[in-house]
């Protein structure tokens, strides 16, 4: 079968690797219907996180249920599933209080783990899913193929979103300053409208990002940066800044933008993977009572919440793939991604 490697930086390769087969008896073998380039995938693309040896990558996708474990109970061959970007059993005391990421017996894709591997990534033609039961979620409605790219947010995009979101209590009425015009930052806007926000405030500098930030709720854009653009927040928010500020980028630039958008004693929800050095000014945050909440999302915990609205259309965040292209064209598509000729590239095998 055909899977996507990474071998350096900007190196990004097709190849064919073996089949994967069941190997503990809670585990399932997926056939991917669709698989997509993450943002947090550039990471490594572009150097910044170290690639010492070849190794599968890709973290998100959604398929069909070819083989169960004789231990897999809640999945069923045929079921249509989302693979949330991590593996976890869904039953350990961490997964119990809301934080699936930091499950006690699961892990990452492309990643070494103590079940018998978590190496399959998610871009590829077929998966191996270790904990089945608790990791996938089947969607036994009747699924059409407009429906793919809205399914496959749920696997990381729209729930990190809606984690920004939570984290930062938005609540009805609330204003809100979105830092970041990516994937993730277009779902946060969804978010914090159908978390009632009043004023949705999107940072951006791309047109058609603005277009569809303004589509997906967004009441204001706001392009300048820096004390310019805190400046700008401020004057739509009654000169004292936005109830809640979500941080979906990950470098310091972006959290000294969400940390200053924000009102005394308003709420960071941050979600940007930390990249380029984010610091934390607490002198400022100690003066203002601005608080910071966050983290790697559990989406995993969100999707029973999300699906419905997603498969209903109320809400429509497959609409950040802008660029659809075959698996055997990763490599674009990862290009594409970095040089922001595109949103978010959907993969078909």
């Amino acid at each position: 079968m055909l899977a996507t490697l990474i071998h350096a930086p900007r190196d990004i390769r097709v190849e064919t690797v073996p089949d994967p087969v069941l190997s503990t008896g809670g585990d399932a073998i997926v056939k991917v219907v669709a698989s997509c380039v993450c943002g947090s995938d550039l990471w490594p693309y572009r150097g910044v996180t170290p690639t010492r040896e070849p190794h599968r990558i890709g973290h998100e996708f959604v398929g069909v249920v070819e083989a169960i474990g004789d231990r897999v109970e809640r999945i069923r061959v045929g079921d249509f599933v989302i693979a949330p970007f991590y593996v976890c059993d869904n039953t350990c005391i961490n997964c119990r209080n809301g934080f699936s990421t930091s499950c006690l017996h699961g892990g990452w894709w492309g990643s070494d783990d103590r079940l018998g591997g978590f190496a399959d990534g998610g871009q590829g033609e077929r998966i191996r899913v270790p904990l089945a039961d608790g990791t996938l979620v089947p969607v036994r409605e009747e699924i059409t193929d407009d429906l793919v790219p809205g399914l496959l947010t749920l696997s990381d995009v729209m729930g990190t979103g809606h984690h920004a979101a939570v984290s930062a209590g938005v609540a009805p009425g609330d204003s809100v300053a979105v830092v970041g015009d990516g994937a993730v930052g277009l779902c946060a806007i969804i978010a914090a409208r159908r978390l009632g926000a009043t004023t949705i405030i999107a940072m951006s500098r791309h047109p058609d990002r603005q277009a569809l930030a303004r589509e997906f709720g967004a009441t204001h854009i706001v392009a300048e940066r820096g004390d310019v653009g805190i400046t700008a927040v401020r004057e739509l928010t009654h000169g004292i800044g936005a109830d809640r500020a979500l941080e979906c980028v990950g470098t310091k630039e972006s959290m000294d933008q969400a940390l200053r958008s924000a009102r005394p004693g308003g709420m960071v929800g941050f979600v940007g993977v930390p990249n380029g050095g984010p610091e934390l000014p607490l002198r400022r945050m100690f003066d203002t009572n601005v608080g910071v909440r966050g983290g790697v999302a559990p989406v995993r915990g969100y999707i029973d919440e999300l699906l419905p609205d997603v498969l209903s259309g109320a809400i429509q965040p497959g609409r950040v793939f802008d660029l659809e292209l075959p698996l055997r064209d990763a490599a674009a598509a990862y290009a594409a991604m970095d040089e922001r000729r595109a949103i978010k590239v959907l993969l078909r095998p």
